[in-house]
């Protein structure tokens, strides 16, 4: 398997690619030297007027069932529909989300914003919002709840939608849409999330990840899991 730090993202099909064969794919720099899509990008496709990573987003997203959010460090990655089960099950700790609210893990605010998105998935942020009441006089907090659903594995963003103008030509940044992974990986989730334990599933995927980037250490993988 090549290094890290060994190939290019030309286009849509180099970053499936790299999605599907390292599992794991950050899209900004962080503390893993190589790991992230921003180091791989052709430089013609990275904040220019050519369509590149940002609007491939969606199509991704739809096309290989694999989970996007904010995963690491409150930032974006992709994880793979083969090892989203076992980052799920290590980081929800082993409990769906009726359990971890009922041993008091979970706040109210949580639960409202997660069953918000439970009963309408796949949702669009600016619906789940009006649903919420998130807005000024309303409910607070959405962008704090949101992300840490997300670190926990509760809800993955499943599409960016752009809105389109009076003659149906799209503008402006896509729009998250949210739902659960239960609801957008089905069954193929669901039978698996839960089948080893927490520390099974963290000890695949370091091991997963130690074979991908040999240089980088137990604990420094460790600490970027977490």
């Amino acid at each position: 398997m090549k290094n890290l730090l060994e190939f290019t993202i030309k286009n849509r099909a180099d970053l499936e690619d790299a999605v599907k064969r390292l599992g794991f794919l950050p899209f900004f720099a962080n503390s893993i030297k190589g790991f992230s899509i921003e180091e791989h990008i052709a430089p013609e496709l990275w904040f220019t007027e050519e369509e590149g990573p940002w609007e491939w987003k969606g199509p991704i997203i739809r096309e290989m069932g694999c989970a996007y959010g904010k995963f690491f460090g409150k930032k974006a990655a992709y994880i793979s529909r083969e090892w989203f089960p076992d980052f799920a099950n290590y980081r929800r700790d082993g409990y769906d989300f009726d359990a971890r609210f009922e041993d008091e893990l979970a706040s109210y605010q949580d639960k409202r914003l997660y069953e918000l998105i439970e009963a309408n998935a796949p949702v669009l942020s600016k619906n789940l919002k009006e649903l919420g009441n998130y807005k000024k006089g309303g409910n607070k907090g959405f962008d704090t709840i949101i992300t840490r659903l997300q670190a926990q594995c509760y809800v993955i963003i499943s599409d960016f939608v752009y809105m389109k103008d009076k003659k149906g030509r799209t503008y402006g940044w896509g729009v998250a849409e949210y739902s659960t992974p239960e609801h957008f990986m089905g069954n193929d989730f669901v039978k698996k999330v839960y089948d080893a334990s927490p520390e099974e599933s963290h000890q695949r995927i370091l091991a997963h990840l130690m074979e991908l980037v040999p240089n980088v250490d137990m604990e420094t993988w460790k600490k970027f899991l977490k």
